[in-house]
This record gives structure tokens, sequence and C-alpha cells, in this order.
């Protein structure tokens, strides 16, 4: 076993440590979510991933009762911080103050849930390296994702050089938007990026995330250009971003200024998640409107998004559940692809 390194004691905020993990990079993958997001999309299903504070989650089916328990509010620094309503806690109240997640860490049934921790890089590595005979096995490593990683810049370019000098193989799931100095940093430690590409339209890019795409779609230039295997990621969303037009100019995007960077296209169903988790924070959910289509309709259509994709000469697949490959596609296996 390779001798530990010291590591910096940087710290940041996460929010969850996920092991064992086979669709976010090669092999068997511990998948580290950082919160904080420089993006708005509507159709995000994470929105306890977007601001960099600690949260709490209030869910107020769970909770069994102030005369059954209460144990939150012995916990509370003040009675009067949440709102009750039938005996059982329902939201915080405005104006509270003081330390709430105490009051998540005695609940026994998860109606408060702690959204974020503070942790070190040492406290982190200490559970990647865990499973590090894993990633040895199967090719794997660390994986940071969010939010927005690279929102706590400082901190997952920390992490990443304490895996790298752990031995261990990097992937960071990015969205890009953020300065290229801060790419340009973290670039040395990665090994593989994981790139969203939202719309290719600026307009309703800046209409749907929040933000235009320039920034976004230099960024991919620059990752391209450095020699970092490329895997896009597209969230394919009915009436948004999941038409003919705009996957076409996709693809002849990635083929004209991305080259031979992309390893793979994976196209990501639109799903309605989070719901619950919007109202554990008081949040309404933006896409209330969309629904979901029927499963096998949502599957036929990523495939022939996939397949159309494709007759450009990209390794283009529908989820995440495809073997990444190692090197791009040869010359003839493009133009055999594109002639089927």
């Amino acid at each position: 076993m390779a001798r530990r390194a010291n590591h910096t004691d940087s710290t940041g905020t996460v929010l969850n440590i996920q092991r064992f993990s086979v669709h976010d990079g090669p092999g068997i993958r511990t998948v580290v979510f950082l919160k904080g997001c420089s993006l708005r999309c509507l159709w995000c299903s994470n929105p306890e991933s977007l601001s960099r504070r600690r949260q709490l989650g209030i869910y107020p089916k769970r909770c069994i009762g102030l005369e059954a328990c209460g144990a939150c509010l012995e916990a509370a620094p003040s009675t009067d911080s949440f709102v009750v309503e039938d005996n059982r806690v329902t939201g915080l109240r405005d104006g509270h103050s003081g330390d709430l997640f105490a009051c998540a860490r005695v609940c026994p049934t998860g109606a408060l849930k702690n959204w974020g921790e503070t942790m070190t890089v040492e406290q982190v590595m200490q559970e990647v390296l865990a499973d590090r005979e894993f990633y040895e096995e199967s090719g794997g490593g660390l994986t940071l994702s969010g939010g927005e990683a690279m929102v706590q810049n400082r901190f997952a370019i920390d992490l990443l050089r304490a895996a790298r000098s752990e031995g261990l193989h990097t992937c960071v799931e990015t969205a890009l938007n953020y300065p290229s100095k801060v790419l340009d940093a973290a670039l040395p430690h990665i090994d593989m990026a994981l790139c969203d590409i939202k719309h290719m339209d600026l307009e309703q890019h800046r209409q749907y995330t929040g933000a235009g795409n320039t920034r976004i779609l230099d960024n991919l230039r620059r990752v391209a250009a450095s020699g970092t295997p490329i895997v896009v990621r597209i969230p394919v969303v009915p009436g948004i971003n999941g038409t003919e037009k705009n996957l076409r100019a996709t693809a002849e995007f990635i083929v004209s200024q991305l080259g031979d960077a992309v390893l793979q296209v994976q196209l990501l169903p639109f799903r309605r998640l989070g719901v619950e988790k919007y109202a554990s924070l008081g949040l309404s959910y933006p896409m209330d409107g969309l629904g979901t289509s029927d499963f096998d309709k949502r599957n036929l259509e990523l495939s022939h998004f996939a397949e159309m994709m494709s007759a450009y000469g990209l390794n283009a697949v529908p989820g995440t559940g495809h073997r990444i490959p190692t090197e791009p596609l040869s010359a003839s296996r493009k133009e055999a692809i594109a002639m089927q």
C-alpha cells in the first residue's frame, strides 16, 4: 500500500460522499459532492447543492409530533426557532438565529436534515482512501461533483492534488461556468473531465440556466486543448434543449471545436426528481409545469438522439450506463458509425 501523504488542512462544505459509484468516471469511484453552484438550471433536481452555505431541510410528513418526541426543540437555541402546526415542525421562523444543525442530528425520523458538513481535506481523504483496493482493481478513483465543485475551487483543487498524491485517478463533473484561471489551476490535477453542455443557444442558455454559455464553451475548448479526456454530458429536457436543432448544433460544436478529446457523449433523461427537496427548503419546484413522458417513449427518444449524434462520428449513448472508452474513436470507426 502506498505511503500516506500529508494533506493540506483547507476546509470546504461537503454535501455528500457517495461510495461505490460506477457511473461517474471509469471503474469504481467515490464521488464527493461539494455545495455551491454558479448556475440555476430550471431542471435542477438537487436544490440543496446550489448554496455554498450549510442548510437545514424540513420534511413535515416524517415528524412524529412534539408530544411523542420534541428532541429538536430541546436541542434548539430557542423554542420559537421552528414553525409548529398540528403538533409537528413544518418550517423555520423568519429571523431565526443560532445553530439549528444540532436539531437534525437528534431527530430520530429524518424530519430535519442537515444539507452540508464542514470537512477538511484530510477528513475527506480518509473516507476516499477506505476503498483504495477497489480503485486499484477497477481503475477507479475520486470524482468531484456538486453543485459545481469549482465554486469551492481552493478546496476542490486541494482534494484533487491530495488524490493524485495517493496515486488515485481523478475526475471532475463540471459545468465550466467559472473564470479560466480557476480551470487552468485545476487541469493539471484532473485525469478526466465530465463536462455538461446545457444548450448551444446563448439566449436560451441564459433563460434556462441564469447565465450565458460563452465562458462555458471557451472553457470546453481549453479543456480539450490541454489534452484532458472529456466526457460530454447533456441533460435532455423536452421542449428546452431536447430538440434535433439544438443537439445537431451541439454535435457540430463538439466535432469542430473539441475533436478527439471527447471520449463519449452521454444523453441524460429528464426526470421529475427533487420535488420534495425543494419543499424541504421552502422553495417552489421550477419545472412544475413539465411532466415526465412515458418511460419507453423517453428511452426511444434518447436512442434516436444518440443515433443522430453518432452520425457525426461521435460515441453518443443514452444514459450513463455505458463503459467509458479510454481512447477516442479511430477514424475508421467514426466512418463506420456515420455510414450506419
